[in-house]
């Protein structure tokens, strides 16, 4: 065997396609190539090799540069048996002039594995649209495109009634809910339109703007009208609403998941509208000012910051302070005061009412018995304290002003507790059952800004309150306006049909004051007894009143 055979019948051995190349006058040939290169169907001389054919040039040029080695990847073959490659040139150390070694690793199923698992990863699996990852990535690729970053928008389409159709039907029937909610969108869409589910009851929709930003709204009344025949579950006919919320992309917008969290904020709108709502920056920049205040609130509990400060109710009949309304007040450690139109909903909201519902509580306790030991026993009045109707829904309010009286050597009558009609109206049976459990402990039960909720007279007097609070919305301008002393008449008359007392919010003039007492009402309070004061000038004034 000639040493041209042995080295053939070793380069044979080589496992992956290899082969030996020449370029000479301006053409690339194969000098050798083993069998791996030609059951590849690579080919085995120059005519018939599609590789050369293909990257002749990469090979002249590496051959007649002073590179070692280079390294890329190369596909072979149609989009269907398409075959992936990762090539390696090499420079022959023996008669290296104008030769090279080409040597070829498949990686055709590392690919396809790749591209399967991504596949899967960016595809819901339910209804085989793309899901949250894909939906994003296909957004990435047109926020990358500039010339098209103010032709598109993103819109979210919530399902306002799956949660109950999951309930009440089961999973399955959930589950068979989605997808025809999926194809009956796919229906109103247009063709390059994308859908997406991008959450458990949420699909994505991006759609490129082509006569401007109507286009969306025209979309969303598609979505509206194609989701509103009732769908068949079972043997049951549901009709299932939506909410629909719009962001549009613009130049000041790069990122993906910014665009679809403004689409969802828009949704908040929408679900409160009914209609489909495109986002607003302001919008956007309050909410995100209201979980900052949240941060802040959070950090005031914690270092005691808060105060409360205390307002005089007065006996319209003599004058006489016979009760405090306490009032939350916050200020940081800059001396930045919060109003509390400002921070109670935010408490509200967040939850964080519950603790604060219970330092005021507390608070107010310590203040009165403190007010007992300077006035060397019984100070003469009492203190209000106004419980939120979402403190009420979420805390044990009874347990928690029975420890605080318990702690401060207090009777229950020493403190009155403020509920609004709306909280009444959230859950009335627990409402009623906290409210004669406060009872039981002695308090008396006040209901705050009566005549703007929503009451049912008929189930008010079943309840053991004993003042109605007149709102000053009535009261203010009341001598002015003959509706809203009708309107003041009739609260007073109700409450001594009910055997209940009164308070008028926001008297600002004796005149006003001296009618109240003659129309029948109880208590006022208003700057014209005094503003809210801190508990050291409260107290100074329950003096000066006493002497």
């Amino acid at each position: 065997m000639s040493d041209a055979d042995r080295i053939a019948a070793t380069f044979d051995l080589l496992p992956i396609p290899a082969a030996i190349v020449v370029a000479s006058g301006g053409s690339v040939a194969i000098q050798m190539a083993n069998r791996p290169f030609r059951l590849a169907g690579l080919g085995a001389t120059t005519g018939a090799s599609p590789l050369i054919a293909l990257i002749a040039a990469r090979i002249t040029n590496f051959i007649e540069s002073d590179s070692l080695r280079e390294d890329f990847p190369w596909q072979f073959g149609d989009a269907v048996d398409c075959r992936y490659y990762q090539v390696t040139l090499a420079r022959l150390t023996r008669n290296p002039e104008g030769r090279c070694l080409i040597t070829l690793i498949d990686q055709t199923s590392e690919l396809r594995t790749e591209h399967n698992l991504r596949r899967e990863m960016m595809t819901d699996s339910l209804t085989g649209l793309a899901n949250r990852a894909g939906f994003s990535d296909h957004l990435e690729s047109l926020i990358d495109d500039t010339a098209q970053r103010a032709r598109y928008a993103v819109l979210i389409v919530d399902l306002d009634r799956f949660s109950r159709v999951n309930a009440c039907l089961g999973s399955m029937a959930g589950d068979e809910l989605l997808i025809t909610v999926a194809r009956r969108l796919k229906g109103a869409l247009r063709a390059h339109d994308v859908l997406a589910r991008t959450g458990g009851d949420e699909f994505g929709i991006l759609m490129t703007l082509e006569e401007g930003p109507g286009d969306a709204d025209h979309l969303a009344k598609r979505i509206q009208n194609a989701l509103s025949t009732p769908f068949r579950l079972s043997d049951f006919e549901i009709r299932v609403a939506c909410s629909i919320g719009i962001a549009f992309g613009s130049s000041d917008v790069d990122d993906a998941e910014e665009l679809i969290r403004h689409a969802q904020f828009a949704v908040r709108r929408s679900k409160t509208s009914g209609r489909a709502e495109a986002y607003q920056t302001q919008a956007f920049d309050i909410a995100r000012e209201q979980f900052g205040m949240e941060t802040a609130l959070r950090r005031a509990l914690d270092r005691g910051q808060m105060r409360l400060t205390y307002q005089p109710i007065c006996d319209l009949a003599t004058g006489q302070i016979v009760c405090f309304e306490s009032l939350a007040r916050w200020a940081d450690e800059n001396g930045t005061e919060y109003s509390p139109c400002d921070f109670i909903p935010v408490a509200e909201e967040s939850g964080l009412i519950v603790p604060l519902g219970r330092w005021a509580i507390e608070e107010a306790a310590r203040t009165l018995a403190l007010w007992d030991r300077r006035a060397g026993g019984h100070c003469g009045v009492k203190l209000a304290v106004n419980l939120s109707a979402i403190q009420l829904q979420r805390d044990v309010i009874a347990p928690v002003v029975e420890r605080a009286l318990a702690a401060n050597g207090l009777e229950g009558s020493r403190f009155t507790l403020e509920l609004t009609e709306s909280a009444l109206v959230s859950d009335p049976d627990r409402i009623a059952g906290i409210m004669h459990a406060l009872k039981g402990l002695g308090t008396t039960l006040a209901m705050d800004d009566f005549g703007t909720g929503y009451s049912n007279l008929a189930y008010l007097q079943k309840l053991p309150i004993d003042i109605l609070k007149i709102d000053r919305s009535f009261v203010t301008g009341m001598l002015a306006d003959r509706d809203k002393i009708a309107i003041v008449r009739a609260i007073l008359s109700l409450a001594q049909a009910l055997g209940m007392q009164t308070t008028a919010e926001g008297i600002e003039t004796n005149e006003l004051g001296q009618t109240l007492a003659a129309l029948g009402c109880t208590y006022g309070q208003g700057f014209v007894y005094a503003r809210p004061l801190e508990a050291d000038a409260a107290y100074a004034l329950l003096e000066a009143r006493r002497n």
